[in-house]
């Protein structure tokens, strides 16, 4: 009975020393998923609004972030001049522009 328990023993010591990699491995594999599901989107979403602002110009129509549609009727370095009704002009940030209607 004793020889069988050492027997036991040691044949999971063995097996706990052979996956010393199989934890490295798997920190690699979350964060490959991290990156293309998570960090990789939201960089070409990042980049995509960085050249549409810098792409603004006089008589664009464009919607802001908090819904509003309008007509740029000035641009500024940071700022843009949106007007939202006839003689009606909001300032705001350029990065408060979301989209650019055609």
């Amino acid at each position: 009975m004793a020889t069988e328990a050492f027997a036991f023993a040691g044949n999971a010591a063995g097996q706990g020393q052979q996956g010393g990699y199989e934890g490295i491995i798997m920190l690699v594999a979350m964060f490959a998923i991290f990156y293309f599901l998570l960090i990789r989107p939201q960089q070409k979403r990042a980049k995509q609004h960085k050249e549409l602002v810098s792409a603004l110009k006089s008589g664009d129509q464009v919607v802001t972030a908090g819904g509003l549609h309008g007509r740029i009727s000035a641009v500024e370095e940071t700022t843009v001049t949106v007007e939202v009704a006839t003689g009606v002009k909001v300032k705001m940030n350029r990065s408060a522009i979301t989209e650019v209607k055609q």
